[in-house]
């Protein structure tokens, strides 16, 4: 509804402003637009309940058949990214958490807060232009050279390249990978290494804590066995979060990167006026949120054992 608030319309936007009024009605009347509003959304919820997400507005092709081919290529960035933003941002909140008011600590939460601080299009345009333009070292655009060739089996290029043997490949799509994974990586490490400390500073203050230092038990097993099984909970949960929203399409990112995901293809559209692809776009993100939290909550119980007794 929203979407449809904003001024412009799709048929002017295949035509052309200079489009005939004729012209335009014709093309309305073709994609239903011409309709109420209800009765397009009960339109397009009847061939949801089949099956159907229907076609672009653009191009009429079979909104299903597009998101299969775009939503591998936000999958892989956005676990690259993630994987990167929880194997560094844990240890970072746990050695800042560990010497606390520390050198590390101050200088960890500045750089953590910077990168929450610098808004994605800056961070990426300043990227593109040191090491895609200045050095010219690292590709900016896409996912493959075009003079790269790879057999798509599950649409994940690391995946496919390693299944067909294909390494060069493999180094291109790394190459690729670089650049926007840097931009995109930098909130979630953030947000991870803040929580991570925070919850870890919570659990380090408890009396049991205490007590297993007491006893001489050295640093380690207290920081690791200790203190951060029992803070897994909130780490786990904004990594789920985060990982919900990368998932959901990084439409920054993939823009600038003319990455050829969902994120980028829910720009392109917002632009076109595409509804259909808009609201099939919203409806995958909403699946993808319940399914993360879901999951979510399913790891509670497995990493707690109290949890499960309740």
């Amino acid at each position: 509804m929203l979407l449809r608030l904003i001024p412009g319309d799709p048929a002017v936007a295949m035509l052309g402003e200079r489009a005939s009024p004729e012209n335009v009605a014709a093309i309305r009347e073709r994609l239903g637009l011409n309709k109420p509003l209800p009765e397009q959304y009960m339109i397009w919820v009847s061939g949801l309940l089949r099956g159907d997400l229907g076609n672009t507005v653009r191009g009429n092709i079979p909104i299903a058949s597009e998101l299969s081919n775009r939503f591998p290529a936000t999958v892989e960035l956005a676990l690259v990214a993630l994987t990167l933003a929880a194997l560094l941002g844990v240890p970072i909140g746990i050695l800042s958490a560990a010497r606390r008011n520390s050198f590390i600590d101050t200088t960890s939460m500045f750089f953590a807060l910077l990168g929450v601080s610098i808004p994605i299009f800056v961070l990426g345009l300043l990227l593109i232009y040191l090491f895609g333009v200045r050095f010219d070292i690292l590709p900016f655009i896409g996912r493959l050279d075009d003079a790269i060739q790879l057999e798509r089996r599950t649409g994940l290029h690391i995946i496919d390249s390693i299944l067909t043997g294909n390494w060069p490949a493999l180094q291109n799509s790394l190459t690729h990978l670089v650049l926007p994974t840097f931009t995109l990586f930098t909130v979630p490490l953030a947000i991870v290494a803040r929580i991570t400390r925070s919850a870890m500073l919570e659990v380090l203050n408890q009396d049991y804590i205490r007590t297993a230092r007491a006893k001489g038990l050295s640093e380690r097993p207290v920081i690791f066995s200790h203190a951060l099984r029992n803070a897994l909970l909130p780490i786990i949960t904004i990594i789920g979060l985060q990982l919900g929203t990368l998932l959901s399409g990084a439409v920054l990112t993939e823009t600038i990167y003319s990455w050829p995901g969902i994120g980028k293809w829910l720009f392109d559209s917002i632009i076109a006026r595409d509804y259909t692809i808009v609201q099939s776009v919203t409806l995958l993100i909403s699946l993808i949120y319940i399914i993360v939290n879901v999951t979510v909550d399913v790891l509670y119980a497995v990493v707690d054992p109290r949890i499960r007794v309740s």
